[in-house]
């Protein structure tokens, strides 16, 4: 360590180190960032003026829409400003700052999502008990529980990932300070701190997703055993916006997350960490709204007034 001057700050490759693609890159982001932006602020919107979604549902995907716009707004905008001038410098600080931010972000939707399935689950297996259960109390509860441990969870890995030394190449291979990219860079061998990051992972991530697992497994149990087709059909249509949100968050997520970091590849690791953090957050308003029609309808009410 004598040997090796401190890194004070990192390089960030960027969407793309090809000077041609970023004419293609920067328009595109930032039409998929305001489309991202304008989608989840109408769903605030419209959740909150009409009363008929003043509902435990309507009030978390209100929670999780403001959630990805937070998740698009701290990755996005640095990004497309570093495409652009093609300058990537970050601080040290401002990279700690940025993964810590980020993954707040992202282990809150997890915890989030989870909250959502059980409120889907109850909704269907207890109908009848479903309005005393999920309380309005109860419902802000949940929220704050997963804002809580996802702020908690991202400083773990914060502090797990910059408790190594860095005192070498400072070139970050991503367009924003991400885990497995930062770790590589690290001048001492990091797999011990990799370990002890798996095993945390395996206890809170993966158990949040067994819980939105058995969730789904008493929603599918439950609806196989309605006897209409229309009836089974209606109520499987209410889950099936966050089951395609859960695979594409946990797909795309688990794909970066859940490999080694000696294994990372620069180029797969940017194309799953866009789906996740920007494709993903900014397509929600669309999924949830496409075969909602309380949601088509408060939309359009809001946005044609007195028409509606």
């Amino acid at each position: 360590m004598s040997n090796h001057t401190t890194v004070t700050h990192f390089i960030l490759r960027g969407f793309s180190d090809v000077p041609q693609l970023r004419l293609v890159v920067i328009p595109f982001f930032l039409l998929v960032y305001t489309f991202g932006l304008l989608g989840n602020l109408s769903v605030i919107m419209a959740v909150r003026r009409d009363s008929r979604l003043h509902s435990p549902m309507y009030f978390f995907l209100k929670n999780l829409s403001f959630l990805d716009m937070c998740y698009t707004s701290a990755t996005i905008p640095k990004a497309v400003a570093i495409s652009f001038t093609g300058s990537g410098v970050v601080s040290y600080l401002e990279c700690v700052a940025q993964l810590y931010i980020i993954f707040t972000f992202a282990c809150t939707e997890c915890f989030l999502l989870t909250a959502m399935a059980y409120d889907r689950c109850l909704a269907i297996l207890r109908p009848l008990l479903y309005g005393t259960i999920m309380s309005q109390k109860y419902c802000y509860a949940l929220v704050v529980t997963a804002w809580v441990s996802g702020a908690i969870y991202s400083a773990f890995h914060t502090f797990n990932t910059f408790s190594l030394p860095y005192c070498g190449p400072n070139l970050v291979e991503h367009f924003f300070c991400d885990m497995p990219p930062v770790m590589r860079l690290s001048c001492t061998d990091y797999h011990v701190t990799e370990e002890v990051g798996f095993a945390v992972s395996s206890c809170v991530v993966m158990s949040s997703f067994a819980l939105t697992v058995v969730s789904y497994i008493g929603i599918v149990a439950t609806v196989l055993r309605i006897p209409s087709v229309d009836g089974r059909w209606k109520a499987f249509s209410t889950c099936s916006s966050h089951l395609t949100t859960v695979i594409l968050f946990y797909g795309t997520g688990s794909f970066v997350y859940l490999r080694p970091a000696s294994q990372y590849s620069p180029l797969l690791g940017r194309l799953a960490s866009i789906f996740y953090s920007v494709v993903t957050p900014s397509l929600n308003p669309v999924v949830y709204c496409l075969k909602n029609k309380d949601m088509k309808f408060a939309l359009q009410k809001l946005y044609c007034g007195r028409k509606y």
